[in-house]
């Protein structure tokens, strides 16, 4: 009897300890939010726990009820998931896919295990299904924003980049071509500035739409940087090229953009094209080809396509060098100031001397000023060295007018942006009191693009200048778009009639007149004239009659070094 009991109350216990098992592994299967189906070869028997209610409206009794799982999903993924479910088929031990549901709320994730004996034999099988709708949906947008540039929807530029390398290595095998374009909406800064950033960006996307209508199998753009974009052409024929993209990004810029405030903004663009493989073997290499071009297209008057040679590639290389040598010459001063002189056209008498700076590199070559000084506008370069011509040109002046007595004018070509300075008078005021320097003997040239920028500012600033008795000199009048009919509203002293004038004066009856027509209205306003470029003796004979108050120019003095300058002054 006392053994029956044992007998009893132990398996007892087995039972409870299997119950508190079967609790445990219910609760773990519910917490892991998955369904799961069990299946014992041996016994035959199938269960089904966790939230298999939730994934399904139908219970499982008999392993081909498992069937029914093939009707949820959508057709293309029915044989690969009976694979899947029926692994021991393969004899795999495990084995998983994904699917989506076939009404498309959602994508499944199935995985089946199988345990098989010694010999081989399948045991058990558990299938685990588990909803990875959200798990894909994070997935998908992490792709997108991998691969897609928001603002655009088009490619990003790592992934175009990307892409462009796979289409290299495929060129290469079938030696075909690449065209890669640099697309750039010229001026795109004034729509940022009259309509606001919001306006921009609305463009930028207006714009990216059409060119990703563009895109085809063998046509495939990105969104490269701000109002920058990119468009790759594998294989370019006769129907899709450069060409023809181009003339279609044409005729789409001759209408206007119209954006969600119903305002319309007409674009155009400046278009670089570079070719793998002429052009580079990389595509980086490739892009900032197309994009050096797009850039001379840009400095070339904009609203046009240009394809690349090397001569581009080595003008763009020798104006990097140009820079780098520049930026290390404006940190250590290295420059040297000519002077040349001007005359009172009657008795040619010197009336003064315009500075102009020269650059020798470390190889002695010396540059011209037409080359560096664009340069150093764009890199910043212009600031320091405008503030080193204002202050060596003075002090050099001072100590000229210290040791000789004769009064004369110093003329100091001034930069728009160095013009536009707020400090730009309270420091050239500051250098002219260190030196001791008269104001009325110091004239300040300022060329047409100053007027550029706010006239009314720029007016102001003018008078401030000869309030404190600074002459002011307007340089290279009729090259820009000024015209005679403004002079009187500009408190100038001097108008230097430019060298191009000059050169033709003698030959053509129109610029006769004109340059007639100029000298009569600034004698009328109180101003003088200076005629520059004067090399031949009957141009000053001319100039002379028509009563051109100064000249300068190689007939009378080239510029000079300022010893040179100086043996003038003592003679």
């Amino acid at each position: 009897m006392n053994e029956l009991n044992y007998q009893m109350d132990l398996l007892k216990a087995m039972n409870q300890k299997l119950s508190a098992k079967e609790k445990m592994y219910t609760m773990i299967c519910e917490a892991s939010k998955c369904a799961y189906v069990y299946f014992s070869y041996e016994k035959n028997q199938i269960v089904t726990m966790g939230r298999w209610q939730e994934f399904f409206d139908f219970d499982i009794q008999d392993i081909k009820d498992i069937n029914r799982v093939f009707d949820e999903v959508e057709e293309e993924y029915v044989l690969p998931l009976r694979d899947v479910i029926f692994l021991e088929k393969s004899g795999k031990g495990i084995s998983a896919m994904e699917c989506r549901h076939k009404d498309g709320r959602g994508w499944y994730s199935f995985r089946t295990t199988v345990d098989y004996d010694s010999l081989g034999n399948p045991q058990d099988k558990l299938i685990v299904v588990e909803n990875t709708t959200k798990m894909k949906s994070q997935h998908d947008e992490l792709v997108y924003m991998a691969h897609f540039d928001a603002m655009t929807g088009l490619y990003n530029r790592n992934y175009f980049v990307t892409m462009l390398h796979d289409y290299m290595i495929r060129a290469e095998k079938e030696r075909n071509i690449i065209s890669v374009m640099v697309i750039d909406i010229d001026d795109f800064k004034k729509v940022n500035d009259g309509l606001g950033m919001i306006a921009g960006d609305e463009l930028i996307q207006l714009f990216g739409g059409f060119l990703k209508e563009l895109t085809r199998d063998n046509v495939f753009a990105c969104h490269l940087n701000n109002d920058v974009y990119c468009i790759a052409i594998y294989d370019p024929s006769v129907d899709c090229n450069a060409e023809q993209i181009y003339k279609t990004i044409l005729k789409r810029t001759q209408d206007p953009f119209e954006l969600s405030t119903k305002q319309n903004v007409n674009i155009t663009v400046s278009i670089g094209v570079a070719e793998y493989p002429e052009a580079a073997t990389t595509p980086l290499e490739l892009i900032n080809c197309a994009e050096i071009v797009m850039y001379r297209c840009k400095s070339m008057g904009k609203n046009a396509m240009k394809y690349f040679d090397a001569s581009i590639l080595n003008d763009f290389l020798r104006n990097i060098e140009l820079d780098n040598k520049l930026r290390e010459a404006a940190f250590h001063n290295n420059f040297e100031l000519y002077y040349q002189p001007q005359f009172y056209t009657g008795n040619k008498k010197l009336r003064g001397a315009e500075a102009l700076i020269r650059w020798k590199d470390e190889e002695n070559h010396m540059i011209s000023p037409t080359v560096f000084i664009p340069i150093a506008e764009k890199n910043g370069c212009i600031i320091p060295i405008g503030d080193w011509v204002i202050e060596e040109s003075i002090r050099t002046f001072a100590a000229w007018r210290e040791k000789y007595a004769e009064p004369f004018i110093l003329s100091i070509n001034v930069s728009a942006i160095q013009y536009n300075k707020i400090d730009f008078v309270d420091s050239l005021l500051l250098i002219i009191r260190k030196y001791h320097v008269n104001p009325n003997e110091v004239e300040i040239e300022i060329t047409e693009s100053v007027l550029i920028e706010d006239f009314e500012k720029v007016i102001d600033k003018l008078k401030i200048l000869r309030g404190h008795g600074i002459r002011v000199s307007l340089d290279d009048f009729g090259t820009g778009f000024s015209s005679l009919s403004y002079l009187k509203k500009l408190p100038i002293d001097t108008l230097k009639i430019d060298k191009s004038f000059i050169d033709t004066v003698l030959a053509d009856s129109a610029t006769r007149i004109i340059t007639e027509s100029i000298i009569n209205m600034v004698k009328s306003l109180g101003i003088e004239s200076i005629a520059e470029g004067v090399e031949e003796q009957a141009q000053y004979d001319y100039l002379h009659a028509i009563g051109c108050d100064m000249i300068q120019g190689y007939l009378l003095g080239k510029p000079q070094t300022a010893e040179q300058f100086e043996t003038l002054l003592n003679g």
